[in-house]
């Protein structure tokens, strides 16, 4: 993407006992109803880890507190390109798992002000699940996913 905008974001992959990862619905505000499904994360803000950077965006994105001793990885790095509201971005992608052994309760309450209205909704997805629903916000995610899986849940990396 010839003039994008270039930044680094932290992802995280919220797994329980079920090998489910929580996913969030979200939409471009420049095309609102073109719904997908992305995982937690944003931009690692200056002065930040990326495992910082994972933490709090775990927290705005879903309410949810974790510690940063209980991320796994980055178990993945992948660059994509993406839009929103009319900006052109590449994102270098640094993802983490991490163990949820309760399924908790998401709240928006800490969203941004650009997303609110534009995360609709939280679920949890299997890799496979997913992969045949297509409504991913990048096609390797359901990949990626199942990747975090077997490192946390079966230690296969």
């Amino acid at each position: 993407m010839s003039g994008a905008v270039h930044r680094v974001a932290a992802r995280v992959l919220p797994i329980n006992a079920r090998g489910e990862v929580l996913l969030l619905q979200g939409q471009d505000p420049a095309r609102p109803g073109v719904l997908h499904w992305v995982s937690i994360g944003g931009a690692v803000e200056p002065g930040e880890t990326l495992a910082e950077a994972g933490v709090r965006e775990m927290l705005e994105e879903t309410g949810l507190a974790v510690d940063q001793a209980e991320l796994v990885g980055p178990v993945h790095r992948a660059t994509h390109p993406f839009s929103w509201d009319g900006v052109a971005y590449v994102s270098d992608n640094h993802f983490f798992a991490v163990r949820l052994d309760a399924t908790p309760e998401v709240h928006f309450a800490g969203l941004e002000e650009a997303e609110v209205g534009n995360i609709l909704q939280a679920r949890w997805w299997t890799p496979q699940d997913l992969r045949v629903d297509g409504t991913a916000v990048t096609p390797d995610l359901p990949e990626i996913m199942a990747a975090a899986v077997g490192e946390l849940l079966e230690g296969t990396r």
